[in-house]
């Protein structure tokens, strides 16, 4: 393996270590899967118990996901909303994290030209005027008043965190959600300084991350999840995307980034390869929505096949332009090798979905037996169960926990 560290160098992975003004326990992150766990977009009983099997389990930091900022905001049923009026539930869901001996994020995010109308309840927006080619919503452009509206709905989010106890942040930068979507020539033809040039279409980013910064200081950390590259003809590249990430990193306002990949608008399985699971995406829909996946739904979803560290190559590019923050490798990591080699790539954190899905247990697993491989098949079940509530589907659900608030 070229240019890695040789194994005497390694840092520890299940050693506690600093991210910005906090310590994990290990290195690392369950990463963001909404859950659908809180139909009134409050706290649960069941996403407690979710939440806090991945940290009894062994993970260092669990992710809350997916938490809207507005209403408007929401991308998928049962997500939380990252409001005050919900603190309560939020204070007693940090509480049960930390009991249990680990630390927790929260996910910050705006759907944009993601979200649905059935959902939200209004017409979604976009840099743009924009449908979007999975779900054929009409997306509006989204006016400066709009945005500067969205810039303190994250940074009263951001703040909401911090009084409930959460030890981070993740700003949802990724995945062509409303922020991700200005990156994106594809979609953001805006001819004011929010359109253009690549300087222009990172301003919204920037006076959003600026803002949390400003109003959380240093009480928790601050984790940007941003698109390397999504698979769409146009879009984001690496060579745009590295200079975007520059350029948040320049402000000293992030603690990590964590780089992903795809989009959830259209070219799905770019983000999660594996199996392409049609007649999951097709249960999801009705009438003609659901003919129109089987018919079509390779075409829009995008089929690629699996490979272990299959970000690894894109996310090594951004290591000599991140001077400030560090680094979360996302993607295809499943055991102990995996994460080892991370470690020797230089990435101070990993960061496991649906390999936690599957075992939230892993963790522990590998501390006691690092030759053993997880087992995760990336059948991408989970996936459309984002709809209902994500689980892995080997996985038995909690049978007592309650989805009311609390």
């Amino acid at each position: 393996m070229n240019n890695l560290s040789s194994s005497k160098e390694l840092p520890d992975i299940f050693s506690p270590t600093k991210l910005g003004p906090i310590t994990l326990p290990n290195r690392i992150i369950k990463a963001a899967t909404s859950e659908g766990r809180s139909p009134e977009g409050k706290v649960t009983q069941a996403l407690i118990d979710f939440h806090r099997g991945f940290i009894e389990g062994g993970t260092g930091m669990t992710t809350l996901a997916y938490c809207a900022i507005s209403p408007e905001g929401f991308a998928a049923p049962g997500e939380i909303l990252m409001i005050r009026e919900n603190i309560s539930g939020l204070k007693k869901f940090t509480q049960a994290m930390h009991d249990a001996g680990g630390k927790v994020s929260a996910q910050l995010g705006h759907a944009g030209p993601v979200a649905h109308k059935k959902i939200t309840g209004v017409q979604p927006v976009a840099p743009s005027r924009f449908r979007n080619p999975t779900s054929f919503q009409l997306c509006r452009e989204i006016s400066k008043e709009e945005m500067r509206k969205v810039i303190n709905q994250f940074a009263d989010a951001a703040e909401v965190a911090a009084d409930a106890g959460f030890d981070a942040v993740e700003l949802h930068f990724g995945h062509l959600y409303l922020v991700s979507a200005f990156f994106s020539p594809w979609i953001n033809k805006r001819k004011d300084e929010y359109g253009g040039s690549l300087e222009n279409r990172t301003r919204f980013a920037k006076e959003i991350l600026l803002e949390v910064k400003e109003r959380v200081q240093d009480r928790l950390a601050i984790i940007v999840k941003i698109s390397m590259d999504d698979g769409i003809k146009g879009s984001i590249w690496l060579d745009e995307s590295t200079q975007t990430v520059k350029i948040l990193d320049d402000t000293g306002a992030v603690d990590a980034f964590e780089l992903t990949m795809g989009s959830s608008v259209y070219n799905q399985m770019y983000l999660f390869r594996g199996k392409t699971d049609i007649d999951g995406m097709a249960a999801t829909q009705k009438g003609i929505f659901k003919l129109g996946v089987k018919l079509f739904g390779k075409m829009m979803l995008g089929e690629y096949p699996y490979e272990d560290l299959y970000m690894l190559e894109s996310a090594r590019q951004f290591q000599p332009i991140v001077k400030n923050a560090q680094l979360i490798l996302l993607g295809g990591i499943n055991d102990y090798e995996h994460m080892q080699k991370a470690m020797a790539y230089g990435f101070s954190f990993v960061a496991m979905g649906r390999a936690l899905l599957r075992e939230p247990d892993l963790i522990n697993k590998l501390q006691t037996k690092s030759q053993l491989e997880g087992r995760c098949i990336h059948c991408n079940k989970c996936m459309f169960s984002v709809f209902t509530t994500t689980n892995c589907v080997f996985t038995k659900e909690y049978a007592t926990s309650s989805k009311e608030a609390i």
